[in-house]
C-alpha cells in the first residue's frame, strides 16, 4: 500500500508517523511546498530572534530517514486525477491512499491600494516569518491588522526586537474571539506596557503606496492617516485546497469529510485546516492520527470534542479557554479573581459548556474531562471550583449524586 500525504505540518505529520507505526512496510511519501518542517505556532520566536529555524521543528532531523519515508520538500501540488490516482506538482506521484493536510493561507482583505503593494505580508508560514524579520529591520512604523492570536504573536515578535507596533483593531479588545474581556485586558495591557498601541473599533480603510509600489501609509476609518512601511494582516485565513477545483474531491469552503475524515471520494481523506474542523494544534495532529488509522482501514471516528480550545502565553501569563467564552440566556457565570488569576466557568443547567483559566492551568485537566463527558456539577454537594475527578464518578445514569468524595 502506498501512502500519499500532502503536507508538513502538524496533521501531516503526525499521520505519516502514525501510519509507519501501523503499517512498517506500507509506502509513505510526503509532499510540501515548504524545505524545512516547523511549527507554526512559533513563527513569532523565529520573529523575535529567539529562535532559528532549526529550533522550529517538532521532528527529529533524522524523522524522515528513521521512519522510511520519501519526502518531496519545495513543491507546490497542481492538482490531482481521482481516476488514475495521481498527485500533480510538475512531476506525479500515484498513491493508493492519499491525505490533504496542505493547512491555509492568510486571507487576502479587499482593501483599496492593497493589492500589489510591496511591504504588505500575512503571518502564517516561515517564508512569512522571514520577511516580516526582514522587512521589520529597516521599518520603524509597522502596522499590524487584526488584534486575534496571530496578530499578537506578530506584535510580540516584532516588540521582542524593539519595535512598536500599531495594532488596528475592528471589536473593542484583543483576542476577541479566544477569550472574554476581562482575560484579554490582562494581555492588553501587557502589551501596551511592552509598546505596542492599539486602535480599537477602527479599519484600515485603504493603503497608500510611494512611487516604488512599497505601502507608505493606511487610513483608519477613511480619516486617520497612520505612517506605515510594514503591513501585517492577521484577520483570518483560509484553506489551502485551490488545486482541488477541477476534481472529483467535493469542496465548499474547505475539503468535506466525514466522521473518519473520508471525503467523498474512495481512498482520499483531509485534516488539519484543509478539513475546515477546528484548526488549532492539538486538534490538527489528532486529526492525522485519525486519518491515519482509517488509511490503514482501521476504522476510527474523530471526535471533535473541544473546537474551541486555546492555549496562550505572552509575556509569561498563560491562559486556556475551552468551549463557550460567553454566557448564553439562562447560562451561570462562575468567577474567582486575585492579583494574577483570573478563573471562569460557564455551566448550563449545572453541566459546564465552557471555561477560561488565567494565570494557573493546573485543574484543566478536570474541568475538561467535566465538560466532555457533560458531568452536571450542581449535582455534587460542593463549591464548584472544589470539585475533582473523583466527583464526577458519585454521578448515577440518572443524574443523581450518590456518595461525596473525600
Amino acid at each position: 500500500m502506498k501512502h500519499v500525504i500532502i503536507g508538513a505540518g502538524a496533521a501531516g505529520i503526525t499521520a505519516a508517523k502514525t501510519i509507519r507505526e501501523l503499517k512498517p512496510q506500507d509506502e509513505i511519501v510526503v509532499i510540501s511546498l515548504d524545505d524545512v518542517v516547523y511549527s507554526r505556532c512559533m513563527l513569532h520566536k523565529f520573529i523575535s530572534g529567539e529562535r532559528k529555524v532549526s529550533e522550529l521543528s517538532f521532528i527529529p532531523s533524522d524523522f524522515f530517514q528513521a521512519n522510511n519515508i520519501r519526502w518531496i520538500p519545495s513543491v507546490d501540488v497542481s492538482g490531482i486525477d481521482t481516476e488514475k490516482k495521481q498527485v500533480f506538482f510538475g512531476n506525479a506521484e500515484s498513491y493508493d491512499r492519499l491525505l490533504i493536510a496542505t493547512g491555509s493561507k492568510s486571507i487576502s482583505l479587499p482593501i483599496k491600494g492593497l493589492r500589489g503593494a510591496k511591504n504588505v505580508y500575512g503571518l502564517r508560514h516561515l517564508s512569512d516569518a522571514s520577511a516580516i524579520k526582514k522587512s521589520a529591520a529597516e521599518s520603524d512604523n509597522i502596522v499590524i491588522i487584526g488584534a486575534g492570536l496571530v496578530g499578537l504573536d506578530a506584535a510580540y515578535g516584532l516588540i521582542e526586537n524593539g519595535k512598536r507596533p500599531v495594532v488596528v483593531e475592528m471589536d473593542d479588545f484583543v483576542l476577541a474571539a479566544n477569550l472574554d474581556k476581562r482575560a484579554a485586558h490582562t494581555y492588553q495591557k501587557k502589551f501596551e506596557e511592552a509598546g505596542c498601541r492599539f486602535r480599537f473599533g477602527s479599519r484600515v480603510s485603504s493603503i497608500l503606496c510611494d512611487e516604488s509600489g512599497a505601502v507608505s501609509a493606511v487610513m483608519i476609518n477613511d480619516k486617520i492617516k497612520l505612517p506605515c512601511d510594514l503591513l501585517i494582516t492577521a484577520v483570518g485565513v483560509r484553506p489551502n485546497i485551490e488545486f482541488l477545483k477541477d476534481s472529483a474531491v467535493a469542496i465548499y469552503q474547505d475539503v468535506i469529510v466525514n466522521e473518519y475524515l473520508s471525503t467523498n471520494v474512495e481512498g482520499i481523506y483531509a485534516a488539519g485546516d484543509a478539513s475546515g474542523l477546528s484548526g488549532n494544534w492539538p486538534n490538527a495532529m489528532a486529526q492525522g492520527e485519525t486519518a491515519a488509522y482509517n488509511m490503514c482501514d482501521i476504522p476510527t471516528v474523530y471526535e471533535d470534542t473541544f473546537d474551541k480550545k486555546n492555549t496562550i502565553n505572552f509575556f509569561g501569563t498563560v491562559t486556556l479557554s475551552v468551549g463557550q467564552r460567553m454566557p448564553y440566556r439562562d447560562d451561570v457565570e462562575h468567577i474567582t479573581e486575585s492579583h494574577n488569576r483570573y478563573n471562569k466557568i460557564i455551566t448550563r443547567d449545572g453541566v459546564p459548556v465552557g471555561i477560561i483559566l488565567q494565570g494557573d492551568v493546573s485543574r484543566s485537566g478536570v474541568w475538561q474531562y467535566l465538560i466532555k463527558n457533560k458531568i452536571n456539577v450542581a449535582k455534587i454537594p460542593k463549591p464548584v471550583w472544589k470539585v475533582s475527578f473523583a466527583d464526577s464518578y458519585g454521578i448515577s445514569e440518572d443524574g443523581e449524586y450518590k456518595w461525596t468524595a473525600d
